[in-house]
Parts: structure tokens; C-alpha cells; sequence
């Protein structure tokens, strides 16, 4: 339960991250490929720094 506020965040981050990897991918994009990426990577940071405050 300590880490739901965590996962809220990260869930989202991570789709919009890979909503945009995608649709850079099909426009031919790679500055809008990298903005997904690294909304991709905030979700994981997010998620890891939790877990590790919580023990």
C-alpha cells in the first residue's frame, strides 16, 4: 500500500511514454521518440525510489 501513490504516477508516465515512442516512430519523430523515452525512464526512477525509501 506504501507504494500506490508511486504506481499512480509511474502507470500513466509509462503509457504516455510509450503513446509517444510510438506515434514519434510513425511521424518519423526522434526528438518526440526521446521525450518518450525519458517519460518511460522518470516512471521507473519514480518506482525504484519508492521502494527504496520504504525500506
Amino acid at each position: 500500500m506504501r507504494h500506490l501513490p508511486a504506481v499512480l504516477v509511474a502507470a500513466p508516465l509509462t503509457a504516455l511514454g510509450a503513446l509517444a515512442v510510438m506515434y514519434g516512430e510513425a511521424d518519423d519523430s526522434p526528438g518526440l521518440q526521446l521525450i518518450g523515452v525519458l517519460l518511460a525512464a522518470a516512471a521507473v526512477v519514480i518506482v525504484v525510489r519508492s521502494v527504496r525509501s520504504a525500506r
